[in-house]
């Protein structure tokens, strides 16, 4: 579905190259968070992804980046955009109508959606999101939050082969936040959508995704599945990822000689591991 070759970047007017010789492979299918410390490139990756980089964006760009069949340097963003959805971190930028329903409903008529489909679409997306009640109203005059939601919803109406979202939850509580992870899990489920999240709410990428891609001054520092991925705790914290609470409690109490110190994704998983600490300890 996806394949980075090699890619080196570096903005126009500046030499400090930005994504240094990246390299990844995302099958169809895949969830995918990508975490770093700031400025590491994330960011930079997900424009060279969706084709922003290099159509938008210009500068010194080496490599290949091939999504669905498609080399991003070869082909326009109109082409891109039929299969590749983005949610940018700038909600505000990427908002093209005055009313929230007519954001939904331009991506849907612009896009070949059958115009039977369209009102079904909409309702579904609205609902999924639990925005409904937002459908009339002004974009202008909406909280970050409800904004943020919008602009999810109205790329998930289209359902596109490839959702790439930058940090998607940023201006949304805990609950909000893990919805939208609920919804983006029932996607790549159900539709076999590809999903790429850039994510600092870790606890959230290692409940969902399937694999983590972790960057570090524009190169990949480890990828992998998340389990494996969390087993360099200790280089993560090193580099200034704050890692899940529970993966930080197992490993220290593995080093008091409790456990194994068995890599945990939710609180359902290590409940279950204390459980299993407690009956030997019976024994």
């Amino acid at each position: 579905m996806i394949s980075v070759k090699e890619l080196t970047f570096s903005y126009e007017g500046y030499e400090k190259k930005v994504l240094k010789d990246i390299s990844l492979e995302i099958p169809e299918g895949g969830f995918v968070g990508i975490i770093g410390p700031s400025g590491a490139g994330k960011s930079t990756l997900t424009y060279a992804l969706n084709g922003t980089i290099p159509h938008h964006y210009k500068g010194e760009y080496y490599g290949h980046v091939v999504v669905d069949g498609k080399d991003t340097f070869d082909v326009s963003l109109t082409d891109l955009a039929v299969s590749v959805g983005t949610v940018l971190q700038d909600i505000d930028s990427q908002m093209v109508a005055s009313i929230v329903e007519d954001e939904l409903l331009y991506g849907l008529e612009n896009f070949g959606v059958p115009k039977e489909e369209i009102p079904a679409r909409v309702e579904e997306a609205l609902k999924l999101i639990g925005i409904r009640d937002l459908k009339d109203r002004k974009i202008a005059g909406l909280s970050g939050g409800q904004k943020q939601k919008v602009a999810i919803a109205a790329i998930l109406a289209l359902r596109p082969k490839v959702l790439i979202l930058d940090e998607p939850t940023g201006e949304l509580d805990p609950q909000s936040s893990y919805q939208i992870f609920k919804l983006l899990r029932r996607f790549n489920r159900e539709y076999g959508m590809t999903i790429i999240v850039v994510e600092q709410k870790i606890m959230l990428l290692c409940e969902f995704a399937k694999e983590l891609v972790v960057m570090e001054k524009g190169t990949i520092r480890y990828q992998g599945p998340v389990r494996t991925v969390l087993e360099h705790a200790q280089e993560l914290e090193e580099i200034g990822i704050n890692c899940p609470r529970i993966v930080t409690l197992s490993d220290a109490l593995a080093e008091e000689g409790i456990g194994s110190g068995r890599i945990c994704l939710n609180m359902d998983e290590m409940e279950s591991y204390i459980q299993e600490l407690r009956n030997e300890a019976a024994l």
